[in-house]
């Protein structure tokens, strides 16, 4: 009897987590194999069984998602998005960022996405997280639904990357790629992650906890190394911290609860990310520019749709 791709991926037998720990061959060849098959399950997810949670623009803090449309209808008016972060740290910003009454949507189809029992690959480097996975096209073993996919490449090229050149000028030029996996602290489990630095231009923090949700420990210690200036920082239901991925910091123990988080990069082409206090260079710089106007004149059309769909949901 012939299985569809779904049961495929489903049956198939899977690298052991001390195989992954250790990043041998075959686990890589694993991924490789499996790429396009991965790809159609996550699509016949999708279209069967129950239907799943939709993943829209109604997710985001509605202060913040006005600012955002309007910034991108009319530019002059991007400093509204500006005022609503913070610096609550040297070079840390945090504002709110999903909408805590809507949470409970993200972290639904989340849910169902454990549930599907197609192989994701966790992050590393931390304890190969037990409940994350990686949301970028670019990493093996990504989360590709497509409705996911749709969401996530939104939420990095109309809000995060417009957000970052808001807040840190120098890293136009070195935004060009994204990155991204999601994360959950678990005191029993991964509880945390030492001092480091990120190999990105810009990281963007999100707390994914629902409210009501509570846990000890697991803020994120930052360090200026120029002041000596130290800060644990706790962020709440659906806020966000903003930094710099040179900016060391590092994730306390959780000795309660559960924490769940994406953690997104965004850098330049081949890995370039701005020199620590330096400015782009200018021709990379430009490329970069162009590349961004040509992106925001195709994204104009994807906004105007995304209102009209949150206005037939409001209804």
């Amino acid at each position: 009897m012939t299985q569809n791709p779904l049961e495929r991926a489903r049956a198939i037998q899977r690298p052991t987590r001390e195989e992954m720990l250790q990043r041998t061959p075959s686990v890589q060849q694993f991924w490789d194999k499996n790429h396009d098959l991965f790809q159609e399950a996550w699509k016949e997810w999708e279209g069967t069984g129950a239907p799943k949670p939709v993943l829209d623009s109604s997710l985001y803090d509605p202060k913040l998602r006005t600012a955002i449309e309007q910034a991108w209808q009319d530019p002059s008016k991007e400093t509204a998005v500006r005022d609503l972060w913070k610096e609550v740290f040297p070079g840390v910003y945090e504002a709110q960022f999903f909408d805590p009454e809507r949470l409970s949507v993200l972290r639904d189809y989340l849910e169902s996405v454990a549930d599907a029992d197609i192989p994701l690959r966790p992050p590393y480097g931390i304890s190969l997280n037990r409940g994350g996975a990686m949301l970028d096209k670019r990493s093996e073993g990504y989360l590709a639904a497509p409705n996911f996919q749709t969401f996530y490449q939104d939420l990095m090229d109309v809000y995060m990357r417009p957000i970052s050149r808001l807040l840190f000028p120098d890293i136009v030029g070195y935004d060009t790629q994204t990155f991204g996996f999601s994360i959950q602290w678990q005191a029993d489990a991964d509880t945390s992650l030492r001092a480091h630095t990120d190999a990105s231009s810009v990281t963007l923090n999100l707390n994914l906890n629902l409210p009501g949700e509570e846990f000890s420990g697991s803020g994120v210690k930052f360090f200026d190394p120029r002041t000596r200036q130290v800060a644990e920082l706790s962020f709440a239901p659906g806020t966000a911290l903003i930094h710099h991925g040179s900016v060391p910091h590092e994730s306390m123990p959780i000795t309660k609860g559960e924490r769940s988080n994406f953690v997104l990069w965004l850098y330049g082409d081949h890995g370039q990310i701005p020199r620590v206090g330096g400015e782009p260079p200018p021709d990379l710089c430009k490329g970069a520019l162009d590349t961004a106007n040509s992106a925001e004149r195709r994204l104009r059309p994807v906004l105007r749709q995304s209102r009209s769909q949150e206005t037939k949901h409001a209804q």
